[in-house]
């Protein structure tokens, strides 16, 4: 998990209350930074971005912002903003992608009559599903680590305000996209022994395992418990 810096940006004592607030709406999302990462924790950060962006949209829109972006690294502010949009944009296609996948595999639980072939066979596409996903949010990650590579200080306090807006975005993102991958394929190992040991190990295992994290572990036991 990449850190965000946890300095805030220079105060000046003239500073603008818009940058004021959005400095106070960034110090709230690093607080929330060490949070858990259920998807209550993840929900309530996202709430707060959009808190910071709509105040950001008005900063935007002041003087001083369109005299900094007239004279420093606009260009770059622009790159690595279409970055963050095509990391949005992958991140909704997933959880729709996941959320149609758990879906048809619910459905297809819920019906009276069902053989276990095609139950198999559901199992077997949402976990072929969700292998694409990974692959896309692994490709994404490795995205998302050329922008935060490209952070530094910045002399101008509006340019360093957005900068900090970018790395606290690129924090988000990362947070996001790993809760919706779930844990890393080496741990698998460990969680699915314990699954088979006794009940009491499976409940321990689910409580630090995210939701995404839950439903993989389940299928994988099932599909073990076919096999045996």
């Amino acid at each position: 998990m990449a850190a965000t810096r946890s300095n805030s940006f220079p105060h000046s004592s003239r500073q603008h209350p818009l940058a004021t607030e959005v400095n106070e709406h960034l110090n709230r999302l690093r607080a929330s930074k060490e949070a858990s990462t259920s998807s209550a924790s993840i929900s309530h950060k996202l709430n707060g971005f959009q808190d910071l962006y709509d105040c950001v949209v008005k900063f935007l829109q002041l003087p001083l912002s369109h005299h900094a972006l007239a004279h420093e690294c606009a260009d770059e502010l622009l790159d690595s903003s279409l970055r963050l949009l095509d990391l949005c944009s992958t991140a909704k296609d997933i959880v729709l992608q996941t959320k149609e996948s758990a879906g048809e595999l619910q459905s297809a639980s819920r019906r009276r009559k069902i053989g276990e072939a095609e139950i198999v066979s559901e199992v077997r596409k949402y976990m072929s599903s969700r292998k694409v996903a990974k692959e896309t949010i692994h490709k994404a990650l490795g995205n998302l680590k050329v922008i935060q590579r490209k952070n530094k200080v910045w002399p101008s306090e509006t340019i360093s305000i957005l900068k900090e807006i970018e790395a606290v975005t690129c924090s988000m993102f990362e947070d996001l996209l790993s809760f919706i991958s779930g844990p890393k394929p080496g741990s698998w190992l460990l969680v699915l022994k314990l699954l088979h040991q006794r009940r009491i190990a499976c409940e321990d295992a689910g409580r630090n395992v995210n939701e995404f994290g839950k439903v993989d572990v389940a299928l994988k036991s099932f599909g073990i418990n076919l096999k045996s």
